[in-house]
């Protein structure tokens, strides 16, 4: 992954390697707090900006401690070619409010190396995402 970093094919600003790199992958931080009231969902931006190369996807896993505390998430593929923030969607299944405060680490995006390039970068509705997005789903 580190490589990928120097080269470019993986791009996330702001970084903090020093506190966000693991052996897997990296940590994702919260861009601002936002409060979880039991029994529901709120969309949560990254801090970062995420930008992949063709030869490059990733996915995204909830940090266990959040998911210790009833904090679960449902998360698409990061396809090659994606830039933007990401928008999270992720839920409180708990009895307890449950507070993620800005700059703090929530989830962990493992890269993962293509065996060859995409002939065709992500070039959908969420490119170029910038705080949270909601579904476009129907707007297209």
């Amino acid at each position: 992954m580190l490589d990928s970093l120097r080269t470019g094919e993986i791009k996330l600003e702001p970084s903090d390697l020093s506190s966000c790199l693991n052996p897997a992958g990296y940590d994702l931080r919260c861009s601002k707090t936002v409060v979880l009231k039991p029994k529901q969902y709120e969309l949560v931006a990254t801090l970062e900006t995420v930008e992949l190369g063709l030869n490059v996807a990733a996915f995204l896993h909830i940090r266990s401690s959040l998911a210790r505390e009833g904090v679960i998430g449902s998360f698409a593929v990061v396809d090659p070619g994606f830039r933007g923030q990401l928008t999270l969607n992720i839920h409180n299944v708990s009895e307890k409010e449950i507070t993620l405060k800005e700059g703090e680490r929530i989830v962990q995006i493992v890269f993962h190396s293509l065996g060859s390039a995409a002939k065709k970068g992500y070039n959908g509705s969420y490119q170029n995402s910038k705080g949270i997005v909601s579904s476009r789903r129907n707007k297209q």
